[in-house]
């Protein structure tokens, strides 16, 4: 076990480290330097791309022949670890052409970390086979990679981070309905194919392409479920209109949903005290890194039936949880990341315990959708914070 290099060490720890690689770096200069010989220079280096660009999936396809049953299908590919684990559609050269449409296969996105392979279309068309994808929604899945690749995103943050974070695909606008994405009761869970094989064609993108393997270069501690399949549809009848109209794709590096559980208050300030609660903690990551947190409030339909009938809007419900979800500061000094916080100078200047503090940067930074069924619960999705989110349309390819 690889433990986190700095986590949990004193200042005076640190110090020790950091002094015993610079000796380390010392060391193996003059090893070099003793090595080479008397009044001869180094060859100039001509610039070559990391090797895993290079090495990575960059060789031609081949086929490989695999007896024709489900158990020695899975079998070879978790073999292989070329999928999550569970079973897969045989990516067979008909199917990626079917998933593909007549588009350029070899059509080029870009690179995706952490091993900053080469992104086209055709890896990514065998991802979603694999996943159990519909080819119409395809475009889905290349404009959710699109913004995934988008620096905003930071998806190498995102991919190999000790966090538990997830890209979390909201669907928007005519395309929800269109493709079958549920928004509506448990849409965070299992029983409907659009959200379950989008969501998971992502994640085994971002295994097969990127590389971030469970444990290697995916360093999340725990992970989560969400790292199966996460994605879901905004519902299009929320009281104050979507956040999008149009068929777009949203990703948001988050957490699981945190649930809150508002059985008894009939007002909107009452539910938004619950929800305010319920998005701010002294272990969650949103507040430490301040300039990136971004919180992502997923309200159920009848709390926001309650909010609207007072009146209240999307802009209001921002302000509300950006002024009512804080700490005080007696409180962050308990833990957390304190001490490693990265604050605006402002913030580090506060010295009063009782202080009330922001977890995010402004009310844009909370995102408010309306998605569920009835009941009354709704969900607050903390990101990592350092990744935003980062929106794409969704267009024919």
């Amino acid at each position: 076990m690889l433990e986190h290099p700095l986590g949990g060490e004193r200042s005076e720890g640190v110090t020790r480290r950091a002094r015993q690689a610079v000796d380390q770096l010392v060391a193996l200069l003059r090893k070099s330097d003793a090595t080479r010989s008397p009044g001869v220079s180094e060859p100039a280096r001509a610039f070559v791309r990391p090797p895993s660009i290079q090495a990575g999936l960059e060789a031609p396809a081949t086929t490989i022949t695999i007896p024709d049953t489900p158990e020695a299908i899975l079998a070879a590919f978790c073999e292989r670890e070329w999928c999550d684990g569970l079973p897969i559609v045989p990516p067979t050269e008909e199917r990626v052409r079917a998933m593909l449409g007549g588009t350029q296969p070899d059509r080029l996105l870009g690179v995706m970390p952490p091993l900053w392979r080469r992104v086209t279309l055709e890896k990514l068309a065998v991802n979603a086979v694999m996943a159990g994808c519909e080819p119409v929604a395809f475009p889905l899945v290349v404009a959710a990679v699109e913004a995934m690749l988008d620096p905003a995103f930071n998806l190498y943050g995102v991919q190999a981070t000790t966090h538990s974070v997830a890209p979390l695909l909201i669907v928007h606008g005519p395309i929800a309905d269109e493709l079958g994405v549920h928004g509506g009761s448990g849409c965070f869970g299992p029983g409907f194919r659009a959200n379950a094989t989008i969501g998971r064609a992502i994640r085994l993108i971002l295994l097969n392409v990127g590389g971030a393997w469970p444990g290697r270069h995916d360093m999340a501690t725990q992970g989560s479920p969400a790292k199966f399949s996460y994605c879901i549809a905004e519902r299009r009848d929320a009281p104050w209109g979507p956040l999008h109209e149009n068929s777009m794709v949203t990703v948001f590096g988050g957490e699981p949903p945190h649930n809150v559980n508002d059985h008894v208050s009939t007002t909107a300030a009452g539910i938004l005290a619950t929800v305010a609660d319920t998005s701010v903690s002294l272990g969650s990551n949103v507040g430490w890194y301040f300039s990136q947190s971004q919180l992502l409030i997923v309200l159920g339909p009848e709390h926001a039936q309650t909010i609207a009938k007072d009146g209240l809007g999307r802009e209001d419900i921002q302000r509300f949880i950006f002024e009512h979800a804080r700490l005080p500061l007696r409180t962050l000094k308990l833990g957390g990341m304190w001490g490693i916080q990265d604050w605006p100078r402002w913030m580090h200047a506060i010295t009063d315990d009782d202080a009330l503090l922001p977890q995010v940067p402004s009310p844009e930074d909370v995102l408010v959708i309306v998605a569920g069924g009835p009941g009354k619960h709704s969900a607050v999705v903390p990101n990592c914070t350092f990744s935003r989110a980062v929106s794409r349309p969704i267009r024919p390819l």
